[in-house]
């Protein structure tokens, strides 16, 4: 006869609902996101042409060079950064000269951002690695996967 205790989780659980099987992390949204972000980051970074340059760093770079110039503010919204991880990007770009910055004329409490001629010299050679870098991190995607993946992430953020 089995016991009260063992009739009960049976009887709480069958055995065929989903609440049956174990959580397994390695199914998750998130952490299979985070994995792939991984994996497009070392693409990346082995792929861009400077080893030097963050794909933040990156992203802000080609919509200064897209845009001409920016406010600090706007060219955060347009690259999904929040204003800290912005301020410390926008630093660092400074620290190479790669970014220089000014008041805004109307509104001192803006900073207008735009690209040095170094700025300017460095996105244009590493644009024409950034395909690459979507190439390779698709890669073990056919052609019809690689349209979906990216029509389904542009849903979600």
């Amino acid at each position: 006869m089995r016991s009260n205790v063992a009739r009960r989780q049976t009887e709480s659980k069958p055995a065929s609902s989903p609440a049956s099987r174990p959580y397994r992390i390695e199914e998750q949204v998130g952490y299979l996101l985070r994995r792939a972000h991984q994996r497009a980051s070392s693409i990346f970074q082995v792929t861009i042409g400077d080893p030097n340059i963050t794909p933040t760093q990156y992203s802000s770079m080609v919509k200064l060079h897209e845009y001409t110039e920016l406010s600090q503010n706007h060219l955060g919204r347009l690259v999904g950064m929040d204003k800290a991880t912005m301020q410390g990007v926008v630093r660092r770009l400074k620290e190479r000269r790669l970014v220089d910055s000014r008041p805004h004329p109307g509104d001192a409490r803006r900073t207008l951002l735009s690209l040095t001629t170094d700025g300017n010299r460095l996105i244009t050679k590493l644009l024409v690695n950034g395909p690459a870098v979507s190439r390779e991190t698709l890669k073990p995607l056919n052609n019809q996967e690689q349209r979906q993946l990216l029509e389904l992430l542009s849903k979600i953020v």
